[in-house]
């Protein structure tokens, strides 16, 4: 799968996001090391608190299928569904992926015309995970 044809996946799922009240419409799309690939978009609540982003309902319909290895993620979105800057992944995000994927894991955005690739280290350095749990005697 190329980047491009991640992009395009995160792109369609943004048309199914549900943002009645901040009309910002966010699509994800995550690869796993298998090559399937797991869409999701924000889900939006009156009690702003619960609403769910994309990438985490992206991380959760592949947790729930048995995934746990995963390769890349995209991730779109703007305003009334258009995309017009790129839209990097909130701090709640990065540290779910952090849960499952290694520093090095690819995270693609794009401002609609160029796609620019991070990684969740450069996104979330210093990262807390299971490794800042281990107990050290």
């Amino acid at each position: 799968m190329t980047d491009n044809m991640l992009i395009d996946a995160a792109r369609t799922a943004m048309a199914r996001a549900y943002a009645p009240y901040s009309h910002f419409y966010v699509g994800a799309a995550l690869l796993c090391a298998d090559g399937r690939v797991f869409c999701g978009a924000n889900i939006e609540s009156a009690s702003y608190g619960a609403t769910v982003c994309a990438e985490r309902v992206a991380f959760s319909n592949a947790v729930f299928e048995g995934e746990r290895d995963f390769t890349a993620l995209a991730v779109v979105g703007g305003n009334g569904g258009k995309i017009t800057a790129e839209c990097a992944p909130c701090g709640i995000c990065r540290q779910v992926m952090a849960e499952f994927c290694a520093p090095d894991f690819k995270i693609l955005l794009t401002d609609g015309k160029t796609v620019s690739a991070h990684t969740l280290g450069e996104l979330l350095p210093l990262a807390f995970n299971k490794e800042s749990l281990k107990n050290e005697k």
